[in-house]
């Protein structure tokens, strides 16, 4: 089984990558450290995906009762590094605390992955035979609203909490990915696929948001072969991040995506012609 994981800031140096990222023998997730509210988003990603459970979280109350058992040694350590900040930091951590999303997928057998999913990082699953790619999230004009977020103080938001399972084969390729990545993936295979997907498409794009305007972008550019020019290519660079970087500030360069932090980790067997998909091009 191979595993992977990439993750990089905003291309402006100074930046903090807020992501967390990992892949192992059987697990891979992302959490995206929430930065527009609270402090220390990118530790409380971090810690999040330090402390997951081997074995799948199944339902809301028991992604709460994780969250119960590991937060308070985050909690009395920021509070400490708040009060160093001084009095203005020390009441923004006691009023918000750190938020974060996260998507986590367990790879249970040859034949089945277990994944739940808390705010708008995405859990992926795409077929080399069927060209099927199934995911997590909702549609894309759901990017469009605030996502839900992990607390690391507060209650959890319940209804916030989704779950399920791919059925997997030796031609499946599972990955997770934070928001910006995600909505360029889901964007380009409805596109790839209009005519199953122009609903949704002109649904998000009436929207008139940020998103809306890569929407229109890439049904300009009339791309039509998913697996080439997104799957393989990501497949290809998840292993260099030098090259995954260049290949987010092309994306950026022609307005498929979001400026935001980007991470990426998936786990395979194999390609459909039985060759390691994780080449790089010459």
């Amino acid at each position: 089984m191979k595993k992977f994981a990439v993750s990089i800031g905003k291309p402006e140096q100074g930046c903090i990558n807020e992501d967390a990222v990992i892949a192992q023998e059987n697990i891979i997730a992302v959490s995206d450290g929430a930065g527009g509210g609270g402090l220390f988003a990118e530790r409380w990603s971090a810690y999040l995906l330090n402390h997951l459970p081997a074995t799948p979280i199944s339902n809301a109350d028991e992604l709460d009762a994780w969250i119960g058992d590991i937060w308070e040694p985050y909690y009395n350590q920021c509070e400490t590094d708040a009060k160093k900040l001084g009095g203005l930091s020390l009441d923004k951590f006691y009023d918000e605390g750190s938020f974060a999303t996260l998507v986590v997928v367990w790879r249970l057998s040859d034949t089945e992955c277990q994944w739940m999913g808390f705010g708008d990082s995405v859990a992926f699953h795409y077929n080399y035979r069927t060209k099927r790619l199934e995911h997590s999230f909702g549609t894309l004009a759901d990017f469009d609203k605030p996502p839900y977020l992990i607390n690391c103080k507060d209650e959890l938001l319940m209804e916030g909490f989704r779950k399920g399972i791919f059925h997997t084969d030796s031609d499946s390729l599972i990955f997770v990915a934070s928001d910006a990545m995600a909505h360029y993936i889901i964007m380009m295979y409805e596109v790839a696929c209009e005519d199953t997907f122009r609903q949704e498409l002109d649904e998000a794009e009436s929207k008139c948001s940020k998103n809306s305007n890569y929407i229109k972008m890439a049904r300009t550019l009339h791309f039509n072969d998913f697996e080439k020019d997104v799957i393989n290519k990501l497949v290809n660079t998840i292993g260099h991040p030098a090259n995954f970087q260049r290949h987010i500030q092309s994306l950026l360069r022609k307005g498929l995506i979001a400026y935001d932090d980007y991470s990426l980790a998936m786990f395979y067997k194999k390609q459909n012609n039985g060759t390691d998909k994780n080449v790089r091009h010459k």
